[in-house]
């Protein structure tokens, strides 16, 4: 079984030809065949899951619109007595005793939780290599990469585990892992997500998203998902429109912008001939192209791996052993426990993010590090701001390369954070950003196409991606 679209499944189900709970077990039954090649579940809740199947079943009108619909959860997610390692040892016993926001909300539209999916070790990475519990693999390849930090999401919507999933992006870790494994992902604009329940990495940039098999499925995850939460001070008091309804399949007189700039060094020759072909499908359907200039985008990684292990060295802080999480036994004092708690607890891609964040908050150093990145991030915003007056989104390759290899850049964290180069700047920015399937390269390993849109206008964002993916496929 392939992939199949949350959409189709539910309208199945709503029909009858099909049960939630025989949905449900096929589900589980894919994982059961895949999972132990990918790697994509760190945890399967086959009983809980069956059991909420059987009870939609027993509904004499369906619960929501996402009725009956299995869904993977990233787990930095936290589900209800339901492992949240969030890819760590530091976390591998704590059980939370409390939902996320994000998914009360997608239980009271209906779906089925089946279990939780691999990331990278407290979201950072991008290769989810750096997980506690082994890396994920990519379905269209073994020896690569699926993307990171949500490549067990990704890996699962691709693999045809499930139709959709939940992923976190702080610096692309939605889209970059949808554009390695040819499925969509959507980081929506800060704010429109209830963070309540995710994990904190950098609780500036931390969004919740959706991966689905079409663009059609993240509008409709996105209608479920965004809205004001009273339990999240970040979450934003804005109206929330159909996105559904936004997808006519019309895109005539959209302005597209490119920043030709960010292109001429260091993009794989297959991903720009598929970017450059994209662009002629987007013309044909009648929208126009013009290039944009970003400058400061060029300084979008260094700003973001600032700003990002900042916050990060302050979220972490709270993982001593004490309240929740890994304790290390046999310890005489209290510095000891915690020092070998988190020495334990976490692992060397964390430790280097930690002590990188620490440094540049420290005395001396805050000015010339953390400030000077805010200000620059700053200035990135507003670049966009000034694109955004004369086109509608910004487009760029998702990322530059496709998927790598397994270990290729291990030993080379600055070529690991190059992947990023595409995505970060929109988190930096507080903007929604998707990235959609547009080829493959002869080795037959998918590319992406991203899009970057105004502040709170998704809509635009997926009615463009949407009339794409059907032109495309």
């Amino acid at each position: 079984m392939g992939p199949v679209s949350a959409i189709a499944l539910r309208d199945a189900i709503a029909r009858r030809e099909i049960s939630a709970e025989a949905a449900c077990r096929q589900a589980l039954d894919r994982i059961d065949q895949t999972n132990g090649s990918l790697n994509a579940f760190l945890h399967v809740a086959a009983d809980r899951a069956l059991a909420r199947a059987r009870a939609l079943d027993a509904r004499s009108s369906p619960a929501g619109p996402l009725h009956g619909v299995p869904i993977a959860i990233k787990d930095n997610i936290v589900v209800k007595d339901m492992p949240a390692t969030a890819g760590s040892r530091i976390l591998e016993s704590y059980h939370p005793p409390y939902d996320a926001t994000a998914v009360t909300r997608l239980e009271e539209a209906g779906a089925v939780i089946v279990g939780k999916t691999n990331c990278d070790e407290f979201a950072m990475g991008s290769s989810t290599e750096h997980s506690a519990y082994g890396p994920t693999l990519n379905p269209w390849a073994a020896d690569r990469i699926p993307g990171g930090s949500s490549g067990g999401s990704a890996a699962a919507v691709a693999a045809g585990m499930t139709p959709l999933a939940l992923g976190s992006d702080t610096g692309g870790s939605v889209r970059q892992p949808a554009g390695c494994c040819g499925v969509v992902g959507v980081k929506p604009t800060y704010g429109r997500i209830s963070r309540y329940g995710l994990i904190a990495f950098a609780s500036s940039l931390d969004q919740i998203g959706p991966l689905a098999v079409s663009v059609a499925d993240t509008a409709l995850a996105l209608d479920v998902l965004c809205g004001s939460d009273p339990r999240d001070a970040t979450s934003a008091a804005r109206p929330v429109e159909s996105f559904s309804a936004a997808l006519d399949g019309q895109i005539k007189g959209l302005r597209v912008g490119v920043p030709r700039h960010l292109l001429e060094h260091g993009v794989d020759a297959e991903v720009a001939e598929a970017f450059e072909a994209s662009l002629k499908v987007i013309t044909s359907l009648g929208a126009t192209v013009t290039s944009v200039e970003l400058p400061h985008s060029r300084y979008a990684i260094p700003v973001y791996y600032l700003v990002a292990t900042a916050e990060a060295s302050s979220n972490l802080a709270r993982y001593d052993g004490v309240r929740y999480g890994r304790r290390a036994g046999g310890t005489t004092s209290v510095r000891e426990m915690y020092e070998r708690a988190r020495h334990e607890g976490f692992g060397p891609e964390v430790k280097r993010r930690i002590m990188l964040g620490t440094y540049v908050l420290s005395e001396g150093y805050y000015d010339a590090y953390y400030l000077k990145a805010q200000q620059v991030r700053t200035l990135i915003r507003r670049d966009y701001e000034q694109a955004f007056a004369g086109v509608d989104v910004v487009a760029t390759p998702t990322s530059p390369t496709p998927a790598f290899k397994l270990g290729e850049r291990e030993a080379d964290p600055i070529q690991m954070y190059l992947a990023d180069i595409f995505t970060v700047s929109a988190p930096l920015a507080g903007l929604p950003a998707i990235s959609v399937p547009c080829a493959v390269d002869r080795g037959r390993l998918p590319i992406g196409l991203h899009l970057t849109a105004r502040a709170w206008d998704e809509a635009t964002m997926l009615r463009a991606a949407d009339a794409f993916e059907r032109a495309v496929r």
